[in-house]
């Protein structure tokens, strides 16, 4: 069985790092998941007046969403938290209420940061509002992804090939949890 993973990139800079990690992410996946960008540069600002009929880059968003098996957020860290872009993609997905496309999507979250505290911010406020949504969250291997410009070979592969095997284990360890809570 292959799983439909929505990845969600919290950078919108088309030569983001975050971005580029994912990237390389879906060159090593393992071959039951597929790792799937969802875009969301193009959500408007969440408005709850727009509910009752919403944009629809809100409407499109939303079906990607609910046709995945799981999702997967790539985040980079904005002031010791997830960008503005990503709160946003993720207000849009919950409303209305009583009809959020997140729950019970199994989820996994991996955080990136230039410096050396890895996104760990941006991956714990993250993780408090995919509780609210009720999305099963992967609790190990934690995935924080410090000095990530170190880490990038800009070749779509990985410096240090123990990175490399993280990141599959990881991957595989996401298979293995979607399979737990789809069963």
């Amino acid at each position: 069985m292959t799983y439909d993973v929505a990845v969600l990139i919290g950078s919108l800079r088309k030569e983001s790092l975050t971005r580029q990690l994912v990237v390389t992410l879906q060159g090593i996946a393992p071959p039951g998941l597929r790792l799937r960008v969802v875009e969301i540069g193009d959500l408007p600002l969440f408005n709850a007046d727009h509910e009752a009929s919403p944009p629809q880059q809100v409407t499109a968003f939303k079906q990607s969403i609910e046709k995945a098996d799981a999702v997967l957020f790539a985040t980079p860290e904005y002031n010791r938290s997830v960008p503005g872009v990503l709160k946003n993609a993720i207000d849009a997905g919950s409303r209305p209420y009583g009809k959020s496309s997140w729950n019970g999507k199994p989820a996994a979250v991996i955080s990136v940061s230039q410096g050396v505290l890895s996104g760990f911010g941006a991956n714990h406020h993250l993780r408090q509002s995919l509780v609210f949504l009720n999305m099963p969250v992967l609790q190990q291997p934690e995935a924080y992804i410090a000095q990530v410009q170190t880490v990038l070979d800009g070749k779509g592969g990985f410096v240090k090939p123990e990175t490399k095997t993280f990141l599959q284990n990881f991957l595989t360890a996401f298979e293995g949890w979607i399979g737990k809570v789809r069963a």
